[in-house]
C-alpha cells in the first residue's frame, strides 16, 4: 500500500528520509504520475515551507487531486483540517493533534482510497 510507503519514505525505512511532501509524491507517483520538475520543485517544502504555510503532506495531496480528482479538493481539504485542526503546518503543530507522520498518514488514506 501506498501509505505504508509514504511513512517508511517520511521515516527513512525507505532508504533515505524524505520530508511529509516529498514521502507523499514518492509514495504515489505510479498511482499518480507526476512531472519531475514538481517533485523538484518540492525539495524545499517541508517543515511549513509548503505554500501559504501549509503542511507538506497536506499541500502534495493537493497537487495530486488538483491534476487527477479535482472534484475532490474540496472534501479532502475539509476532511484533512477536522483531523488535523488546520491545513497549515505551524497551526497543526501547536494544536498537536496529529504528529507530522500522522499527516502523512492521513493525507495518504485519503489519496489511496480513490480509484
Amino acid at each position: 500500500m501506498s501509505v505504508h510507503k509514504a511513512k517508511k519514505h517520511f521515516t527513512g525505512r525507505a532508504g533515505r528520509r524524505l520530508h511529509c511532501g516529498q514521502a507523499i509524491l514518492e509514495a504515489f507517483k505510479e498511482k499518480f504520475p507526476v512531472p519531475e520538475e514538481i517533485v523538484r520543485q518540492f525539495h524545499g517544502y517541508g517543515a511549513g515551507k509548503a505554500p501559504e504555510g501549509h503542511c507538506g503532506a497536506f499541500y502534495a495531496a493537493r497537487v495530486l487531486l488538483e491534476k487527477h480528482f479535482p472534484e475532490k479538493l474540496a472534501h479532502f481539504e475539509k476532511t484533512f483540517s477536522e483531523l488535523a485542526g488546520s491545513t497549515k503546518c505551524k497551526e497543526i503543530r501547536n494544536a498537536r493533534r496529529l504528529s507530522c507522520l500522522e499527516c502523512v498518514e492521513k493525507a495518504g488514506e485519503y489519496l489511496e482510497r480513490l480509484k
